[in-house]
């Protein structure tokens, strides 16, 4: 990392079911000093899942007044329950030069976009529809109803993926991590992420 250089956001995204969850923990395992944002979320905690570790639970009126705030760097309901990421903790770590990646849903990503089109974008993609029912399916985690709604709303969230940098099909997860990882440090190396360098280099006597 060039020092001064300010941390790069990484914002992985795609459909319930395509992966990114296996993905981002590939690429924070390779990755000791990747900083990762816990969400916020509304729904309840599966299995295993620990308060402040894979998400913060909140109420719905706590997340009410959060908004009210505005210290949600994007947030969405989807499938009946509220998901964000809280801002301050992304921005400082941007701030002190540390990449960060950010986990979230496709409206989450785009509003991210909007706010911080400067971050590196990624749409993880299933090799196919029928790979992603199975994914879904074998989950075990939500009823017949969830799951076709998942299904339906996959179908939309995937000609999104034309609003993202990078489109990585998840076939293989370990595969499509290394991907992941290939172009974070080619993101890293782009010149208008490190001009001040040579700005200040030619500026030494």
């Amino acid at each position: 990392m060039l020092q001064g250089r300010e941390g790069l956001l990484l914002v992985v995204s795609g459909p319930s079911g395509a992966g990114k969850g296996t993905i981002c923990q590939i690429v924070r395992e390779n990755l000791q000093n990747l900083g990762y944002s816990v969400s916020v979320t509304t729904r309840k905690p599966r299995e295993g899942e620990v308060n402040g570790v894979h998400y913060f639970f909140k109420t719905v009126e706590e997340v009410h007044k959060m908004i009210a705030e505005e210290q949600f760097l994007e947030y969405a309901e989807v499938f009946g329950n509220y998901y964000g990421t809280p801002k301050d903790f992304v921005f400082s770590q941007l701030k002190e030069g540390k990449d960060v990646l950010l986990e979230i849903d496709v409206q989450g990503a785009l509003q991210v976009k909007k706010r911080f089109p400067r971050g590196v974008f990624v749409f993880i993609a299933p090799p196919s529809l029928e790979e992603l029912s199975k994914r879904l399916y074998n989950r075990g985690t939500d009823s017949e109803q969830v799951i076709q709604k998942r299904l339906a709303g996959a179908k939309k969230e995937l000609l999104l993926a034309k609003e993202y940098d990078y489109l990585i099909i998840n076939d293989i997860a370990q595969d499509a991590a290394m991907r992941v990882l290939s172009l974070l440090n080619g993101e890293r190396s782009r010149t208008e992420r490190n001009i001040s360098f040579i700005e200040k280099i030619c500026r030494e006597e």
